[in-house]
Order: C-alpha cells, then sequence, then structure tokens
C-alpha cells in the first residue's frame, strides 16, 4: 500500500535541488526604495559609459597600434596567470580541502589576503620579494641574472598574485561538496593519491576549476595596481588594457571609453557564462 503524498507534492523520489521561495505579494516601499537607488547606483556608470561611447570612431580606436598592443598584451598575460594559478592553485586547493594540518586556517586566510589587500601594497610586496634588491630577487639576479619587475613576466606574476585566490576559492568549495568516498573507494582498489586525484577527482571537480580558471583570468584581464608598480607602464611590454586606459583617459579620453567597453563586455561575458553556476531558477 502507497503512502499518500502531501497536497501540492507529486509521487516519488524527491530528486534535484531544493527550489528557492519567493514572498508573495509587492515589496514594502521601505525595502523597495532602497534597493532601487542601489540599482541605480550601480547601473548609471555603466549606462553613462554606453551613452558617451564613440560609436562611429570605436572600430578605429579598437584597431589602432597602441590599442592592438595593450589588448594583445593582455590576453596573452592574463591567459599565462590563469595557466600559473591553475597549476599551483588546484593542488593547494586539494590540500586546504582534504588534508588537515596544523595552521591550515593560517595557510588559508594568507591564501586569501590577496583578495581585500590593496593591489598597489601587493605590488609592493612582490617588489620586496622578487625585485632586484628583494628578499629572492637579488639571489634571481646574481646566480641567474633573472630580473622579474617591469617586465612582461613580471606583469604575469603581478597578475597570477591577485588572480590566484578566486581559483582556490571555487575550487576548495567544489572539493568540499563532492563526496570524498569516491577517492576513498579508488584508493582501496589499488589506485595511488596522486592516480584517485587525476582519475576520480578532476572530473569530479572539473566545473569548479573551470568556473574558478574563468574567474581569475578575468581578474587578471583587469588588474592595475600591482601590475604598474611591479611592472611599470611600457608599451608593448606592460602596458596591459587597464594600463592603457589610466594613460589614454589623460590624452584622449576616446580611446578610453573603447578600452573600457572592451573590459566590460569581457565581464559580462563571465557573468554570462557562471551564471548556471551562480543562480538557480525556481
Amino acid at each position: 500500500m502507497t503512502r499518500p503524498h502531501p497536497p501540492g507534492t507529486a509521487a516519488g523520489p524527491r530528486t534535484g535541488r531544493p527550489r528557492s521561495r519567493r514572498v508573495r505579494g509587492g515589496a514594502p516601499l521601505p525595502l523597495l526604495l532602497p534597493a532601487l537607488i542601489g540599482l541605480l547606483f550601480l547601473a548609471l556608470p555603466l549606462v553613462a559609459l554606453l551613452v558617451r561611447a564613440p560609436w562611429r570612431s570605436m572600430p578605429d580606436l579598437l584597431t589602432s597600434a597602441e590599442v592592438w598592443q595593450a589588448l594583445r598584451l593582455s590576453l596573452v598575460c592574463a591567459t599565462a596567470a590563469t595557466a600559473v594559478s591553475l597549476v599551483v592553485g588546484v593542488p593547494l586547493a586539494w590540500l586546504l580541502a582534504r588534508v588537515e594540518f596544523p595552521g591550515r586556517g593560517i595557510v588559508r586566510a594568507l591564501v586569501t589576503l590577496p583578495l581585500v589587500l590593496p593591489p598597489v601594497v601587493g605590488g609592493v610586496a612582490l617588489l620586496m620579494a622578487l625585485g632586484r634588491n628583494g628578499v629572492v630577487g637579488k639571489w634571481l639576479d646574481s646566480w641567474f641574472g633573472v630580473t622579474l619587475p617591469f617586465t612582461t613576466t613580471g606583469v604575469v606574476i603581478a597578475e597570477a598574485f591577485v588572480a590566484m585566490p578566486f581559483l582556490v576559492i571555487s575550487v576548495e568549495g567544489t572539493l568540499r561538496a563532492a563526496d570524498p568516498r569516491y577517492e576513498e573507494a579508488a584508493t582501496t582498489l589499488g589506485a595511488s593519491r596522486f592516480t584517485a586525484f587525476r582519475r576520480v577527482t578532476l572530473p569530479l571537480i572539473a566545473p569548479g576549476i573551470a568556473a574558478g580558471a574563468v574567474l581569475a583570468w578575468a581578474r587578471a584581464l583587469g588588474e592595475f595596481g600591482a601590475t604598474i608598480t611591479f611592472a611599470g607602464n611600457f608599451p608593448g611590454r606592460t602596458q596591459t588594457m587597464p594600463l592603457a586606459v589610466y594613460l589614454a583617459l589623460q590624452d584622449d579620453p576616446e580611446a578610453a571609453i573603447a578600452l573600457s567597453l572592451v573590459l566590460l563586455a569581457v565581464s559580462i561575458a563571465v557573468l554570462a557564462g557562471l551564471r548556471d553556476r551562480w543562480m538557480t531558477v525556481s
């Protein structure tokens, strides 16, 4: 004999995510008015950017040699910074999510510190560490003749420093949500921990890695403070798109608006790509 179901529920097992419940009826004015003000505060600058955009001269502005150099350098450096973040950030996220060790809270705080650290301070810290007279940089210069500041490699390092926490946080959250029993089952069948991670864990957390990589790439593409402090602003070598916007705003505001629209389009594309991960529709 089947048990009767409560009214309004479907028979059968419960599957899928729980639906979010929305309050019926109109929003009260004390909440609606501040919400509309907040929305206007966030949307007005973006609308103004679109209104003041030089749409007729946009193709000429975006195809100029200076703008193309900055765009190409930004894309290359952001991609390289994301690759660096993937290589070292995914193992770091696995360590924080799966391994118990003394001081794990301190390590997690250090990993997330660049999220709240002013980017200029991050650039100064990189100079103190990797500069020609830095703690590590002086040895790189004297032993190997390697100088990192004010080079394209310095841009990649600065962008990876500020972007990696986004990847680590995303992957760690995905790892914590994944069932560790799959890894345990693989190890009991004779697989090593690394094999279990490579063959079992990585496919499970692939969506989280992809989301974190996209966030890290977008953050690296828009990095300004650490880049200008650690790598400088040399056209064709270290001048990325945010630096080009800052420079063009002083001499050519229309070019600054055009570059800003490119960055805005990238940000919208990132949000659209991560919509299914951040939003649930009832």
